[in-house]
């Protein structure tokens, strides 16, 4: 039998020495499929703040690398003693990049653990960093196939699905979470469609997912945010998956801006809308979504965010990257560990504390 599994484009892999990153420049699509390599704090700093890599798992996995491929650099200059206080210190510094994806925190603490332990050498410390990393990676593509093969029961053939943002391969390292059940139906045989919202200011539905969904064979049609509630008021999709960033202890949801409006409309029209995202996303120290730090983007990249001035130079922007669709408004949330229903608190808790056994 043939293998007919999604093959998702590579988002992030070491560069041959394995002493930095080469990463897909997600800035540059869809008009070119570029890698840009990074070597320095500073590299990986930036593209984690200029959203050549975005998606809550993946700007976790490429500061877990990061960190690795400069541990691995330092290793031949210095003690083990003095490579942890380095490890520290980029650590402290990429966690800072975008405050509301908890993914972040979560690997970078990952590698802080493994830096705290005694070693021999520097070399000893470097090669555990890169062990982590390569498992975070790995326990991503796992976590990944996992929401998509439980979600994937939420499908029929022929089923219509509407989407927010870019929740696929290019936010993570393996086939995505809101898409990957559109992926895993697809290679079971099903049929669907996604309408895939732009997603303003920086358009990462029209320019990412359209690109991916396209590039998978996956029929994709691409509407304007303002389009939402014309398009679920006329010919409605059977069903909402979208991404989070950061998921609260009771079920609140942050995820990229314009995705509370999509709640509130699919609650209206009676639409299911589920969120999907690994039990890394989910932050059992934030009690609710009151408590979740948005991050607030340049003004630039409203008033001219693809070169064009489109808003006055004296006109104020308010420019805030992500906003929270309270539990209330979530027919389930989707992890690898499986589809969980309100109230939330007790099985996310539940979850996670499954998904830290079993690792």
């Amino acid at each position: 039998m043939s293998d007919t599994r999604v093959r998702p484009p590579t988002t992030i892999r070491w560069t041959p020495d394995g002493h930095g990153l080469l990463v897909l420049d997600q800035t540059r699509l869809p008009e070119e499929r570029l890698e840009k390599e990074l070597r320095t704090v500073e590299e990986v700093e930036e593209a984690i703040r200029s959203l050549r890599v975005r998606g809550a798992p993946l700007i976790g996995i490429t500061a877990a690398m990061g960190i690795a491929a400069l541990a691995r650099q330092a290793a031949a200059t210095c003690d083990a003693a003095t490579l942890a206080e380095g490890v520290e210190g980029w650590a402290a510094r990429l966690a800072r990049v975008r405050p509301t994806a908890v993914n972040l925190g979560w690997a970078v603490a990952r590698l802080r653990q493994v830096a705290a332990r005694p070693y021999d050498d520097s070399t000893a410390l470097a090669e555990a960093l890169v062990a982590e990393a390569d498992e975070i990676l790995a326990e991503d593509r796992r976590m990944c196939r996992a929401i998509g093969e439980h979600a994937a029961a939420l499908l029929a053939d022929g089923d219509s699905v509407i989407t927010h943002c870019n929740a696929g391969a290019l936010a993570t390292g393996g086939i995505g979470t809101a898409l990957a059940p559109i992926y895993v139906a697809t290679e079971q045989g099903r049929r669907v469609r996604v309408f895939a919202d732009e997603t303003r200011p920086l358009l990462q539905g029209s320019r990412l997912t359209a690109w991916e969904l396209s590039e998978a064979g996956v029929d994709v049609t691409v509407i304007s945010d303002n389009m939402a509630g014309a398009l679920l008021s006329s010919d409605p999709p059977d069903i909402v998956f979208v991404g989070a960033d950061r998921i609260a202890a009771n079920g609140d949801a942050a995820n990229k801006i314009g995705t509370y409006a999509l709640a509130v409309l699919a609650r209206h029209h009676g639409v299911p809308f589920y969120v999907l995202a690994p039990t890394s996303t989910v932050d059992l120290d934030t009690p609710s979504g009151a408590d979740i730090p948005i991050e607030h983007r340049s003004p630039e990249e409203v008033r001219r965010g693809f070169g064009k001035l489109t808003a006055p130079e004296a006109a104020s922007i308010w420019s805030p990257a992500f906003d929270v669709t309270p539990a209330a408004l979530i027919t389930g949330i989707v992890t690898e560990r499986g589809i969980h229903r309100p109230p939330f608190g007790p099985a996310l808790a539940e979850a996670v504390e499954g998904a830290r056994a079993a690792r």
